[in-house]
């Protein structure tokens, strides 16, 4: 790892525009950027080296309306340092990219930073024992809905005897997306990987438990910065990572490790759908009509892909699911909005009518 006292701010990714965005705070306030969220602090990495920051009370408010406002692994903030040593996060810097994961509950929809400010968004799956495609469109939504570059990394190389037959598989799948193959054992393929880094340039590693993420983080490191564990014994991963943290590389970039995922709800992913299956949206772009909805209509090229074996009928089901979430998610935040909307102007009405009852006004 780079020594933490030698950094400076552009090493971990500053530049103008935040600079710009910093303006109205520089005067009581010094930039740092997140490393590690705990409830209500985290440690920070500033041009003084790390410090331990807490939340200040405004932005414990926000966060509590929505968890959007919460900071997270990545971001920059304006701290305050005060008279008896403490140092507050006062303000959130405009985020440049972030990974949004829809979280669904009873009653409420609302959704999980899980990190910010990323330029490469590494989406990792395992080679051994199968990689699941359908996962890796999955991620690969989440990436490109991110604003940050996609970039798929095949791990456990080494465990199996077809990697390039597999990885042809996930470049089909993966339309404009560089796909590496790579073995931590051995070391193959993690040249290539660690040409992605580069000063200032984050990177975020993306997939489910036992992928190999934390490897791969200390294999950049060149140290063991991130513990690891073995696979059961079914061939399914561990939780190892049990926090997202950003680790500062050698050479100057960083990299955000993240637990893995079992599920990954999506939100406005419209725009992204259309970049994971470029494939079938070139294909509906050759349908005779503009509306098709690729069912029963004459002229549909995407029948007539499917019916010709060009287009997977696998890729296409996979495609029908995502869609379908992001129209089902795209209903529950409306609703969500919707509700909000009446009940802010419920309780306005609410504090007009006890006004008016003090004031000995009558309001039809």
């Amino acid at each position: 790892m780079l020594p933490l006292s030698s950094l400076d701010l552009s090493s971990l990714g500053w530049d103008d525009r935040l600079a710009s965005s910093f303006t109205p705070y520089a005067a009581h306030h010094v930039p740092a950027r997140v490393s590690r969220v705990d409830r209500g602090a985290c440690d920070a990495l500033g041009a003084d080296g790390p410090i331990r920051v807490t939340f200040s009370g405004a932005l414990l408010r926000a966060g509590a309306a929505d968890p959007v406002d919460t900071p997270c692994v990545g971001d920059w903030v304006a701290v305050r340092d005060w008279p008896d040593g403490r140092s507050t996060a006062e303000v959130v810097l405009p985020r440049r990219t972030a990974f949004v994961r829809a979280m669904v509950s009873p009653g409420s929809s609302q959704s999980q930073v899980l990190a910010s400010n990323v330029d490469l968004a590494v989406v990792v799956e395992g080679l051994h024992p199968e990689p699941d495609i359908g996962r890796i469109e999955r991620f690969l939504a989440l990436a490109w809905e991110s604003g940050a570059t996609p970039l798929v990394v095949l791990t456990k190389a080494d465990l199996v005897p077809d990697a390039a037959a597999l990885q042809a598989d996930v470049t089909a799948a993966a339309p404009g997306v560089d796909v590496l193959v790579v073995s931590a054992p051995s070391g193959a393929g993690l040249d290539e990987l660690t040409g992605y880094v580069e000063p200032g340039r984050t990177l975020a590693f993306l997939g489910p438990s036992g992928a190999g993420k934390s490897t791969l983080t200390n294999a950049l490191a060149g140290a063991t910065v991130m513990t690891t564990r073995a696979l059961r014994a079914d061939g399914k991963g561990r939780h190892t990572t049990a926090h997202r943290e950003l680790v500062v590389l050698p050479g100057g970039g960083l990299v955000v490790d993240t637990p893995g995922l079992r599920s990954v709800g999506l939100t406005d992913i419209a725009e992204s759908l259309e970049l994971v299956f470029a494939d079938i949206d070139e294909l509906a772009q050759r349908c005779r009509f503009g509306d098709c909805q690729h069912r029963t209509e004459p002229g549909c090229a995407v029948l007539a892909a499917l019916d010709s074996g060009e287009l997977p009928e696998r890729r296409w089901e996979s495609y029908l699911k995502l869609a379908r979430e992001a129209r089902w998610m795209a209903m529950r935040h409306d609703a969500r909005l919707k509700a909000q909307e009446r009940a802010k102007w419920r309780r306005i009405d609410k504090g007009r009518r006890a006004e008016d009852r003090a004031l000995g006004r009558n309001r039809p």
